[in-house]
């Protein structure tokens, strides 16, 4: 999963408990990744993807690349988790 920098950088975070972790990291603690390759998720911040939506994070799922995310600060983790698990597989 590829989370952008820049985007959680101009939201300020918004996420977590307090509404003050970065989209990435909030994601990492809610679904146990852990370091290096044998975490059972990657959850990578990249530093732009070149969507940069107003208030909003660009998420790229890697098992669905063709749809993109726009997280909201304030979204529920398990909200977000929840739309990652439900994005159908490609086809073809």
């Amino acid at each position: 999963m590829l989370v952008c920098a820049k985007c959680s950088k101009k939201v300020g975070g918004g996420f977590g408990e307090k509404g003050k972790t970065p989209l990435a990291k909030a994601l990492k603690k809610y679904l146990g990744a852990r370091k290096g390759r044998k975490s059972p998720i990657g959850i990578l911040e990249v530093r732009c993807l070149g969507v940069c939506p107003g208030g909003a994070v660009t998420v790229v799922d890697g098992n669905n690349p063709r749809q993109w995310l726009l997280v909201r600060p304030g979204t529920d983790i398990d909200e977000v988790a929840g739309l990652l698990a439900e994005a159908p597989a490609p086809t073809g």
